[in-house]
């Protein structure tokens, strides 16, 4: 049975959990799938992180397996391939975030000045779909696209004469690099304005009519007023994004895969595959994967600190 208090003219309802169960077990019920999920391939896995640890060969199990210690992160850190796919890592998440974190902040801010509402949801829909687009199609187009002697762009930019000759967009380190980075932008900046739209609408519309009547523009009142009525979702988000800066995309990385640019295609993700997966070394592959994710979890750690410290809420 539910339990009223009263306190003045306020009526406080307690709920016990049998009757919250009894009431919403539907709902119950569809939660409780995904947590299965979750507890399988997030948890449930955690037991084999001993595998880092270990000379692991898969005939002989856990048991079997020689216990190294730290002998495996010392081989690791050692190997040139290693570092080279580290500092490429490095290198390409911080470009990522840099040039790709503000630009779905920028197109929320855009799409939410939009007058014409029919106008708005179309172009809502067209840049929220290359989210659902595998990395293995964007790269055949990609590929298609911007080829150097028979790609789309290609024939444009010289049949317009901004060009002599093919931009080999794929074939050449620099050219593949920027390629890379302005198409994982594209991939993602429509799917990740879902977040700052939502918290534009929790903004209280008083304030942008007050704005109006004192004389500020479209611009001021993005300004003085939507901005700083998101800064904590994006302070959230950019405190999630510090987090991944260690990891990479093997998918990614496989679909713009070229013999002429792998110094700076061979990443994380890469040498996990090649090495530790592709030649049977699990311990060393786990060994990798653990370092990024402690590493990804100190920033997360610091960078929530370094916010509340500067006044915001944080993750934590």
């Amino acid at each position: 049975m539910s339990k009223a208090k009263q306190r003045g003219t306020q009526v406080v309802t307690k709920t016990s959990w049998k009757n919250a169960f009894k009431r919403d077990w539907q709902l119950y019920l569809l939660v409780l799938f995904p947590l299965i999920m979750v507890f399988v391939f997030s948890y449930a896995a955690y037991p084999g992180l001993r595998m880092a640890f270990m000379d692991y060969k898969p005939a002989r199990g856990y048991a079997g397996s020689e216990w190294v210690g730290m002998a495996t992160f010392a081989k690791i850190f050692k190997d040139a391939d290693f570092i080279r796919a580290l500092r490429n890592s490095i290198i390409f998440n911080v470009l990522d975030l840099l040039v790709g974190f503000p630009m779905p902040i920028i197109l929320a801010l855009i799409l939410n000045e939009l007058r014409y509402p029919r106008f708005k949801k179309v172009s809502q829909t067209i840049l929220y779909l290359p989210h659902f687009l595998s990395w293995a199609i964007i790269g055949s187009v990609a590929l298609t696209m911007f080829k150097p002697s028979s790609g789309l762009v290609n024939i444009v930019l010289m049949a317009l004469g901004v060009i002599d000759e093919g931009i080999p967009f794929l074939n050449e380190s620099m050219h593949w690099s920027v390629t890379y980075l302005l198409i994982g932008v594209w991939q993602s900046m429509g799917w990740g304005t879902i977040l700052y739209l939502a918290a534009i609408t929790g903004i209280n519309g008083e304030l942008y009519e007050a704005a109006m009547i004192d004389g500020a523009n479209r611009w001021k009142r993005m300004w003085h007023i939507t901005l700083p009525g998101i800064k904590s979702t994006v302070v959230t988000l950019l405190i999630m994004n510090l987090g991944r800066v260690m990891g990479s995309n093997l998918e990614r990385l496989k679909a713009f895969e070229n013999t002429q640019v792998k110094e700076v295609q061979y990443q994380l993700a890469v040498y996990i595959y090649n090495k530790g997966i592709g030649n049977g070394k699990f311990s060393m592959a786990t060994a990798v994967g653990l370092f990024q994710s402690l590493i990804g979890l100190a920033l997360v750690l610091i960078s929530d600190r370094v916010a509340k410290k500067l006044g915001e809420d944080g993750l934590l």
